[in-house]
This record gives structure tokens, C-alpha cells and sequence, in this order.
């Protein structure tokens, strides 16, 4: 009889712990993650604009885009009206290099 009690008090443990691990996801749910942190919080600003150095080196079509940390605009040139960065004489994908537009005062929203 000792050894039944035993048994059934273990099976018990078990089936309590097993319903424990089945409920907690419905009472306290994870949120899903596609990424553990964003590197890089961007806003890319929809098609593409005349960019213009603030010294006035260059002025080139490209995207704007802001860095939402701390309000950084940059600018990607893509020499074209397409999207992205085009080297229509060469086979190998362009790469577009950023050169700084200026700076949104995140800060002083709250002032």
C-alpha cells in the first residue's frame, strides 16, 4: 500500500508539472521576435529626392533616411530615380555610401 501512495503522489507531481508548463504560455505569452534587437532603427523615406550636402559638395538623387536613435538624416545617393543604387557600366551590384544631411532634435519634443 506504502509503494501505491508513493507512485500515484509522483504521478501527480507529474501531471501537475506537465499542466504547468502547457498553461503558463496562454497566462503570460512571449511576444515573437524576428531579431533579439534592431542594429539599426531607420526610417527610409519613400522614393527618392534631390539630396544636397549641407557644404554644398555634392547634390545627387538618392534616399533620405532617418536614424530613429538619435535623428541623424543621411542620405544614400543612387544617381538614378530607381530606389536603389544602379552602376549601369559595371556587372557587380553598386554600393551606395551615406554623407550626412543634417539632424531632427529628438530631445527637444518633450521640452
Amino acid at each position: 500500500m506504502n509503494q501505491r501512495w508513493i507512485t500515484n503522489v509522483l504521478l501527480l507531481l507529474i501531471a501537475v508539472s506537465l499542466l504547468a508548463i502547457a498553461v503558463r504560455p496562454y497566462l503570460r505569452p512571449e511576444p515573437a521576435k524576428a531579431q533579439s534587437a534592431e542594429p539599426y532603427p531607420l526610417y527610409i523615406e519613400p522614393g527618392t529626392q534631390m539630396l544636397r550636402a549641407p557644404d554644398g559638395s555634392k547634390q545627387v538623387l538618392g534616399r533620405v533616411m532617418i536614424d530613429m536613435r538619435n535623428g541623424n538624416v543621411w542620405g544614400f545617393p543612387t544617381t538614378t530615380t530607381d530606389t536603389y543604387p544602379v552602376n549601369a557600366m559595371s556587372s557587380k551590384p553598386a554600393v551606395s555610401h551615406p554623407f550626412p544631411l543634417g539632424r531632427f532634435a529628438f530631445e527637444d519634443i518633450e521640452k
